[in-house]
């Protein structure tokens, strides 16, 4: 017989205490920490695996396998890898078992079985998603358990080459005594998962509930202790969803991919940088288009300023789509630089498009709209800023500049304002009316008051 013994286990951060704690030590988060009965079973020593020589280990290729929508295999670095562990994540009603059922049809095109462990849904329900996507595939199967002790079983009748577990705050172990969903179980039926997706090279997808903050539900180390972690993000409202990899051990992280819901489900978008570029009127003040790179492909995408006289009180510095202590570097370096005194308004930024920038290439694309609202000036059409601004208010170039300008041209755009750079495309060079500037006053002088 084991021991039984009691643990207070912090939702947020998986803090182990013996007692309870009104405030968790390490988040510091109030009201976090849960009591979980832990029983110790004896164990006998287990079968010693023997070391092999790094030499020996062959380096032949992965061989991955596609999963019918090439945005997601993007964001997996080329496909779905035998023995991997993908966590997707994701706000509830935003297409995760949606699309997680169109990759199920594609692999069972293959003649792949697929198992679909649902711990959320009945089966009816799953059959009914299916009928909307016009999905009859006998190669999948449907599975509604929630005890992880019996995957292996299951795994042996059906030999599935992928499993989708939806999701894993719903699946629990018969070895910890706490409820599903709480932190012990989390990393026990994780830990079993991936033991098996190592041991019998099986690929498993696993659906992660999202908090009110948007992070995956659970501790921290439930994202370590997978081998990708993929966001699925975007507005309910809105058709477009966002794929963004923030971990990927195959592949580049924070690479993003396109989808567009429809009634047949998520389709690719082939061209992003059409969707983050509007329509709208190209002679408004306060609008640029940017060349940010996301991943391994540049995507241009307009950037929205306002600037207008605050009321009583400080100015409000609010953003959407950039970090705003990004903004706040950005006001300061203009008002020490350039002299363009700011305190007295309010300044408003907005990506189009629902995405997040974290690419510094933007700064003097985001500078030059935040100057064209407060003049009331549009900045010229078809014109593309790139370029990183310093605290000096110097211009500081960017990588990938080469492939910044291919995209640039593919979509018409003739003018490109970029810091000195020497090394240049000579074939692109001709093709693009190409400005360069050093600093934040050649911006003003050549650019905003020469047009």
């Amino acid at each position: 017989m084991g021991k039984t013994s009691n643990k207070y286990v912090c939702s947020e951060c998986g803090y182990v205490n013996i007692k309870w704690l009104g405030k968790c030590p390490s988040c510091n988060n109030w009201n976090t920490l849960l009591e979980e009965n832990v029983s110790k079973k004896s164990t006998n020593i287990t079968k010693k695996v023997d070391a092999i020589p790094l030499t020996n280990i062959t380096n032949e290729d992965v061989l991955r396998v596609a999963s019918g929508i090439g945005e997601l295999d993007r964001v997996l670095g080329g496909g779905i890898v035998p023995g991997s562990l993908v966590l997707i994540g994701g706000d509830p009603g935003i297409g995760k078992s949606t699309i997680l059922l169109q990759v199920a049809d594609s692999i069972g095109k293959q003649n792949k079985k697929v198992l679909y462990l649902s711990g959320e849904e009945a089966l009816k329900q799953i059959r009914l998603r299916s009928l909307r996507l016009n999905i009859n595939n006998k190669n999948i199967y449907l599975l509604n358990e929630q005890n992880i002790e019996l995957l292996e079983l299951y795994l042996e009748d059906i030999n599935p080459d992928l499993i989708i577990i939806d999701s894993i705050q719903t699946v629990y172990s018969e070895n910890i005594s706490s409820i599903p969903g709480s932190v012990s179980q989390l990393r026990e039926c994780t830990a079993k998962i991936m033991e098996i997706a190592k041991s019998q090279e099986k690929a498993f997808f696993v659906v992660g509930h999202i908090t009110k903050d948007g992070v995956i539900a659970g501790p921290k180390v439930l994202e370590h202790m997978v081998d990708v972690v993929i966001y699925f993000e975007g507005e309910k409202n809105f058709a477009f969803r966002l794929l963004r990899g923030v971990k990927n051990r195959f592949g580049s992280t924070d690479e993003i991919g396109l989808m567009e819901m429809r009634s047949q489900g998520l389709v690719e978008v082939e061209n992003p940088s059409y969707f983050f570029l509007s329509d709208s009127d190209s002679n408004a003040s306060g609008t640029s288009v940017v060349a940010s790179f996301e991943g391994s492909r540049p995507l241009l995408i307009e950037a929205q300023a306002l600037v207008t006289p605050t009321g009583q009180g400080y100015p409000r510095r609010m953003t959407s789509g950039i970090d705003q202590n990004r903004l706040a570097l950005i006001i300061a370096v203009l008002e020490k630089r350039a002299g363009i005194n700011l305190a007295m308004y309010d300044v408003y930024i907005k990506i189009t498009g629902g995405v997040f920038l974290k690419d510094p290439s933007i700064d003097l694309g985001l500078a030059a709209a935040i100057i064209s609202s407060y003049r009331d000036e549009p900045l010229s059409p078809g014109t593309v800023f790139i370029g990183e601004l310093g605290l000096s208010g110097d211009i500081r170039s960017v990588p990938s500049v080469e492939l910044r300008l291919k995209e640039i041209q593919k979509l018409g755009f003739n003018t490109v304002v970029m810091p000195i750079s020497s090394s240049l495309n000579k074939e692109i060079e001709k093709k693009l009316n190409i400005i360069q500037i050093n600093n934040i006053d050649d911006l003003i002088h050549k650019i905003l008051e020469g047009q």
